[in-house]
């Protein structure tokens, strides 16, 4: 894993009225490269379950975004400031709930980090040979009601499952650090109705 890609990425921006930021940490564990999600607690009125990285929504007192994913990811999984080492941004993302995420890139000290429950059901951390793995990895194409045409990524780790816009960072986060790319074609094509394979 060669996180000088993202430090050379130039992030592309979106504009949006809700502004939220994540970091995606990268812990290395073994001398391997691993990353660190979070598992949304199921009484969450967003995203309810599903595995993401550590950070929400702008407030006014945050000096800029970068502060906003240091503030989340400390009150979500106690991360302190000064252990997060930035290495650059990912492009920014545009979710279903109309927020327009940017997403920071950190290494992160391999240590138990404290989940708070109100938010995070619990933290996983994830190899990055398994995640590159093409075994562990499918994809889908669906209409959607709001955004038209859209493949969702879906990456099957260890009994979690990382997809939606999560999945979508993770993609960018492994083509710009590692050998790995996304299948040119989907797997298969779904109903707009269709369940989500999780």
């Amino acid at each position: 894993m060669d996180l000088a890609g993202v430090t050379r990425h130039e992030p592309v921006t979106v504009d949006a009225g809700r502004r939220a930021a994540v970091i995606a940490p990268v812990v290395f564990r073994d001398e391997r490269p691993h990353i660190l999600f979070t598992k949304r607690a199921d009484h969450l009125g967003e995203h309810p379950g599903q595995m993401s990285f550590p950070g929400g929504g702008r407030e006014p007192s945050d000096a800029d975004l970068r502060a906003t994913a240091l503030r989340e990811s400390n009150e979500e999984i106690g991360l302190r400031p000064e252990e997060a080492a930035f290495h650059g941004r990912l492009d920014d993302i545009l979710t279903v709930t109309d927020y327009a995420v940017s997403p920071f890139v950190a290494t992160v000290p391999d240590r138990e980090y404290e989940p708070d429950q109100r938010e995070v059901a619990e933290i996983a951390v994830l190899a990055v040979g398994d995640l590159t793995d093409r075994a562990n990895y499918e994809s889908e194409r669906r209409d959607h009601p709001q955004y038209g045409e859209i493949r969702l990524h879906f990456f099957h780790v260890d009994g979690y499952t990382v997809w939606g816009a999560t999945g979508r960072m993770l993609v960018q986060l492994l083509e710009l650090t590692t050998d790995w790319r996304a299948p040119e074609e989907v797997d298969r094509v779904v109903d707009p109705d269709a369940d989500y394979p999780v």
